[in-house]
Order: C-alpha cells, then sequence, then structure tokens
C-alpha cells in the first residue's frame, strides 16, 4: 500500500471508527480487511497467499475467533437445544478415496470387571477437520505459511501447521448453514451426491435469499460478519443412508487416482470458478465445511483444487462430512440459520496432519463438536456430556 493510500485509509478508519488491516502482521481485531484481488503480494509465497498473521503462525483464519467475536455469537443462543454434528466413527462403512476401514476391538483387563476400547482409524475416513498438512499448493509444493514436506516427515520434521495448534485454540463463534440439497429440491433440480455436480456462487445466492440471507459479506452491504463460520448441505449424508450397504460400499471402492481425467472418486460440492474462490475469501470465514466427502466438487473441472486455496493459501480449516441432517430439521424448524458453534478437536497430538471430532468417547480427552441453539456457555465434559 502507497503512503498516500495509507494515510486515507487512517482518515478513513477514524472517521468510520473501524480499523482496516494493512501492515503485517494483521490485527484480527481489524474490521475491515482487503479483497482477494486486493492482497498484498508476499516475498518468498505463492500468488493470492494470504500468510499474514505473522511468520510462526499455525492457525490461519482462526486468528479471527477473537474473544470480542466470540462474546458477540453468544447471542444466537436462544433455546438450549444442542445438535451434534458428527457421523459414527464407522461411517462411512467403507470410506472413499481408497482410506482405511475403521476397527473397534473390546480389550478385556479383567474379565466381568473392567473392560477397554481400542480404536484404529484414518482420520480422513469419516467427519474430519482437514489441517493445513493435509493439501499443499500443488504447483509449489508450499503448505499454509511455507510449510515444506521436510516439515512434515524425515528428519527435519517439526510442529509447524501441525493441527494440534487448533486443538489449543478451539474454534467457536457464529455458524449459518446453507441448505442447497433443500433448495435444490425445492426447484426441482435432481443430482447425486456420489457425481461430480458443481455447486456454483449463483447457486448458493438463490439459496441464501430462500433463507432469507444474502451472503454477501457485511462490508459489501451483505450479511457475513468477519469470522463466520460456513456450513454447506449438499445432500451426501441423506443419500449415503438412502443407499443399500453393497450400492456404499461400490461407490466407495471406485477407482481413485491423482489424475482429475481417470479419478473414479466423483462426489457433488462446490464448482470450481472464479466467484466462489471471491466469495470464500472475501467473507472471511474463520472456517468452512459441509457434508460432503471433499466440499469441492471432485475432481476438479480446473488445473487447480479449492483445497490449495481453502488451506495452503488462506490458511482456513476445512470440514467435510458433518451430519446436518439434524440440523437441517431444526433450522427449518426455527426459521433460523445462523447459531452457535463450537469444534474442539481430537487431534491434540504434536505433528497430526487431520482431526476427527465430534464423537464421545468413554475415556477422557472426550472432543465434540455441538451446535447450541440456546445455553450460556456449553462445555465438552471428559465423560462425554454437554454442560449448559
Amino acid at each position: 500500500m502507497s503512503g498516500a493510500s495509507n494515510r486515507l485509509t487512517k482518515i478513513q478508519d477514524a472517521l468510520t471508527m473501524n480499523k482496516t488491516a494493512t501492515t503485517i502482521p494483521w490485527d484480527p481485531d481489524c474490521a475491515i480487511f482487503p479483497t482477494r484481488k486486493e492482497l498484498p503480494t508476499i516475498p518468498g509465497a505463492p500468488p493470492e497467499a494470504a500468510w499474514v498473521w505473522g511468520e510462526d503462525d499455525h492457525i490461519g483464519r482462526l486468528n479471527l475467533l477473537t474473544p470480542t467475536r466470540i462474546k458477540a455469537a453468544s447471542a444466537e443462543i436462544k433455546t438450549g437445544e444442542v445438535i451434534p454434528l458428527d457421523l459414527p466413527l464407522n461411517v462411512p462403512e467403507v470410506p472413499g478415496f481408497s482410506r482405511e476401514q475403521f476397527k473397534h476391538k473390546i480389550k478385556v483387563l479383567a474379565e466381568g470387571i473392567a473392560y477397554d476400547d481400542i480404536y484404529e482409524l484414518n482420520t480422513q475416513s469419516g467427519t474430519q477437520w482437514d489441517g493445513f498438512r493435509h493439501f499443499a499448493h500443488v504447483s509449489t509444493n508450499t503448505f499454509y505459511n511455507g510449510v515444506r514436506a521436510i516439515d512434515i516427515v524425515g528428519p527435519s520434521a517439526n510442529h509447524r501447521d501441525s493441527i494440534h495448534h487448533w486443538a489449543n485454540h478451539g474454534i467457536t463463534g457464529r455458524a449459518f448453514l446453507l441448505d442447497y440439497y433443500s433448495y435444490a429440491q425445492s426447484q426441482n433440480i435432481t443430482y447425486s451426491a456420489y457425481s461430480a455436480y458443481g455447486i456454483s456462487y449463483a447457486d448458493l445466492a438463490a439459496c441464501g435469499k430462500a433463507q432469507g440471507i444474502d451472503i454477501r459479506p457485511a462490508a459489501q452491504g451483505g450479511d457475513i460478519k468477519v469470522g463466520d463460520i460456513l456450513l454447506i448441505r449438499s445432500g451426501f449424508v441423506e443419500q449415503y443412508h438412502n443407499l443399500s450397504s453393497a450400492e456404499r460400499k461400490a461407490l466407495a471402492l471406485r477407482q481413485h487416482t491423482v489424475d482429475p481425467a481417470t479419478d473414479g472418486q466423483r462426489y457433488a460440492g462446490l464448482k470450481q470458478e472464479e466467484p466462489i474462490l471471491d466469495w470464500l475469501h472475501d467473507c472471511y470465514f474463520a472456517a468452512v465445511g459441509g457434508d460432503a466427502p471433499a466440499f469441492e466438487r471432485w475432481p476438479t473441472t480446473e488445473p487447480w483444487y479449492m483445497h490449495e486455496y481453502i488451506l495452503a493459501l488462506w490458511g482456513m480449516p476445512l470440514g467435510e462430512m458433518l451430519d446436518l441432517e439434524r440440523l437441517s430439521k431444526m433450522c427449518h424448524e426455527k426459521k433460523r440459520w445462523f447459531f452457535f458453534f463450537t469444534s474442539a478437536s481430537t487431534a491434540d497430538y504434536i505433528n497430526a496432519i487431520n482431526a476427527k471430532y465430534d464423537f464421545l468417547r468413554p475415556k477422557s480427552h472426550v472432543q465434540v463438536w455441538i451446535v447450541p441453539f440456546g445455553a450460556a456457555g456449553p462445555e465438552a465434559l471428559e465423560d462425554g456430556s454437554v454442560e449448559s
């Protein structure tokens, strides 16, 4: 930013009582942030990188979840109802993308007296957070904030971008649901969640309008506030449960390759297009997620993946295969689409890549996804219950 532009920004801030992010590292309490097209060039970073929270940052857009914003988000608590967003650990029965199946074993400590559980799972097999180490900016082999493969595996491996940093911070704030699947059905739009069906920005804007939401960022006159958490229902979970076990297995075992032209794994999700990228960036979501296995349409039809932007370039947590069925029903019943949201990742292990969440374990360190429609300060207890 030039000197003249910087002075003008300061004058505007003084007049509007707002604060604009201009100097790196950005202050997360700022009210105004650059659009995608206004992002500063960062030496050594790929184009469009938003590595703006400091050289040692490992939480990206979670920086936007400040105490002020979290406190404001609590105003969405109205009725005290709580909705978990996790699928059972063994759902899907057979994971896609050639991932390992969940296994559960009961260990006998003392016959008839004491027992333990032993779980074996791939954290990507069901409801999950994609961490910053999960997907790089492909053309530069760079992960969020300059992390490389040598930081993840090998003798020089370290904790940079490890998802345990998220666990230490937590994810709590105001979230909203765009129930695109219900909207599509109301418009007689049919598609398979197991096809590469792309949901465009225009689709989401129309869905939002039907729900009474202007999905533009507040800076552009819309309803989306800095630090909001986006959830999109595309119909995967409903369609999964409507299939037979044999049908689910056949679809999950479709050939998976790294080449989009030959990849048999196909799932509905957000369309790879410029308007979607602008919207996802410019709203300054703290995190995004949905019920689809990949969030974006899979495989990509463009020479880039949305994962590259969301994870590697912008540092935005990405949730996949959330169970949004009960939440959808509740939102329709209440005619309310914004709510208080909290997630505590299970990946408090240093150097972890991804995280399971929102499941209850019968021992300590339980981590829970909950969506309270109302209750002051709900907290996850060690026994897996929720306290209001």
